[in-house]
């Protein structure tokens, strides 16, 4: 598995995407102060012949941003996220500073470049009711943490990079925070008066110099934090033993495709997180953390309208979806098949514009130990400006 990971990462270590999230519009725009948001509003019904399930209705997210240009080489970028009406985060708040036109300095609450949804998650950029569960457990999406990092282009070469540090997952507090089931997506500490003894090292980069492609590829190295290290007695030999126990190393690697060429879109994602020091951290923390976590998932959709003379789009889409966050256990833990989980999605988006759209969508939800597909219908209304 190491070796394969190597090897994905060096074929596409040459080969950013050139479309803009919120935050790369603020940092490209005017002087001045810059308003925006984003909006997700589902309706999720789950569909059995033999058992009546009522629907969830919600507002899964509304989002503001907020920016300020003070010149032509200083930002600020925030994002504030109320989720599911009563939920209140920050989802970025850092300084960009030009060094020069094509690299910039950045410090703050940043997104870590992992994948495609962790970095363009607005969403009107992505089809299908709710973002893609590759993403949401193995990324994990939004995955944001403290740091500092450069960002910039090669133009000549079509490439764009991004390198940083950052605090790590938060892997121990009062108890395990990682597990089987969920991966490490409870361990993000999401500014939240985040500590960190070592910092944890993030980069992208990507390629964008083929007409109607965007190839990306991300890595992920460093260890988790612990609070059993606050005020810890680094002279006693046993205490320190105890607090390596909860402590998880990790690895992830991504690589990750999209092409749009008139009515055709397509994209593809593919994740692997290998994790070290599972077997004593599941020892000492009685969790059924994977020492291998993997997703991928593919991707088609294709403009009903493209022929009409209109500026609306109507895209019908199929997903094929798989992730495994038990895919290789350390001895001691035994694999859930359940945590082996595939996804099949069809659904259409109907965009009104560019940043407004109607979405339903039809999935079958199954996992390696279930003979029996979970069937769930969404309806969603996605709005970004």
């Amino acid at each position: 598995m190491k070796n394969f990971s190597l090897f994905l990462f060096v074929i596409f270590s040459t080969i950013q995407l050139t479309a803009q999230n919120t935050a790369e519009r603020i940092i490209a725009n005017n002087e001045g102060l810059h308003i925006g948001g984003y909006g997700q509003i589902d309706m999720n019904l789950q569909s059995d012949d033999n058992i009546h399930y009522n629907s969830k209705l919600d507002v899964h997210r509304l989002v503001t941003f907020l920016g300020y240009n003070f010149n032509d080489k200083v930002s600020f970028v925030s994002e504030i996220e109320y989720e599911h009406v009563v939920e209140v985060y920050v989802e970025q708040a850092f300084m960009n500073y030009k060094i020069k036109n094509n690299m910039s300095l950045q410090a703050g609450l940043m997104l870590i470049p992992m994948g495609i949804q962790n970095l363009y998650h607005e969403p009107p950029t992505y089809n299908g009711v709710e973002r893609t569960n590759v993403d949401k457990y193995i990324v994990p999406t939004t995955w944001r943490e403290m740091g500092v990092g450069l960002t910039g282009s090669m133009d000549d070469y079509s490439i764009n990079y991004q390198a940083m540090l950052v605090n790590g997952f938060n892997g121990y507090d009062d108890g395990g925070v990682f597990s089987g089931k969920s991966g490490l997506r409870s361990g993000r500490q999401k500014g939240a008066e985040s500590y960190m003894t070592m910092p944890d090292f993030a980069a992208r980069i990507a390629y964008y110099g083929m007409p109607g492609w965007n190839i990306g590829a991300s890595l992920y190295k460093g260890e988790s934090e612990t609070s059993m290290y606050n005020g810890l007695d680094l002279n006693n030999d046993a205490a320190v033993t105890i607090a390596d126990s909860s402590k998880i190393g990790i690895q992830m690697l991504g690589v990750d495709a999209r092409y749009n060429n008139g009515p055709i879109q397509a994209r593809a994602q593919y994740i692997v997180a290998e994790l070290e020091n599972t077997a004593q951290y599941n020892a000492f923390t009685d969790k059924d953390l994977g020492s291998v976590m993997t997703g991928y998932y593919l991707e088609g959709g294709y403009n009903l309208l493209n022929d009409r003379d209109t500026d609306n789009e109507l895209i019908a889409f199929a997903r094929y979806e798989r992730y495994n966050t038990h895919e290789e256990v350390t001895e001691g833990t035994t694999i859930n098949m359940s945590y082996d989980r595939t996804e099949r999605t069809i659904g259409l988006t109907y965009k009104l514009d560019q940043g407004a759209a109607f979405k339903a969508d039809y999935q079958l939800l199954g996992n390696a130990a279930s003979q029996e597909d979970k069937k769930m219908f969404n309806l969603g209304v996605a709005v970004w400006f």
